[in-house]
């Protein structure tokens, strides 16, 4: 007899409810990936005040359209000083998006609606605009390091509602 979808009376709660994050599976960590892209735009870090500044370049392996790294698997090969999230990561990485899944149940918050594993639709963290999705200037390559202060961005850093 097929379970009933999660959120229905007598249902089972999502593992995402009941589970620490250090006790989820690989399968169930990769899932709070939203997609949105947000954690591979490129970061600055003011040398003076330890403040974290967003830019609008993504990665060099950030696909725009699709909002994932094009090479997931040789990230950390390919793009050395890619982070890699881990439950001990995510508490202590100060720059994760304020909708980031791991940073919202790191907190104790519920995920939002538009987040693909309530919505059950991939395109939903895309069409509540909360994705790089139209937002990129264009990937690092296409910019010189002299250039990035120019593109610092609020955004990444704002909550859905404070989005512009």
């Amino acid at each position: 007899m097929p379970k009933p979808p999660a959120g229905r009376r007598g249902a089972a709660e999502p593992f995402w409810r009941t589970k620490t994050l250090d006790a989820m599976s690989p399968e169930e960590w990769e899932s709070l990936c939203d997609g949105c892209g947000r954690c591979c735009l490129i970061k600055l870090e003011d040398e003076e005040t330890g403040e974290v500044h967003h830019t609008d370049i993504g990665c060099t392996l950030l696909d725009g359209m699709g909002c994932r790294c094009r090479d997931y698997a040789r990230r950390q090969t390919r793009v050395p000083d890619c982070v890699r999230l881990t439950p001990e990561a995510v508490r202590t990485i100060p720059w994760l998006p304020p909708t980031c899944a791991y940073r919202l149940l790191r907190d104790g918050e519920a995920l939002y609606p538009w987040h693909p594993l309530v919505s059950g639709r991939a395109s939903s963290v895309h069409e509540a605009g909360i994705s790089v999705r139209g937002r990129l200037s264009g990937n690092e390559e296409e910019f010189l390091e002299e250039e990035y202060p120019d593109r610092i961005v609020d955004w990444p850093g704002l909550q859905p509602e404070d989005d512009d």
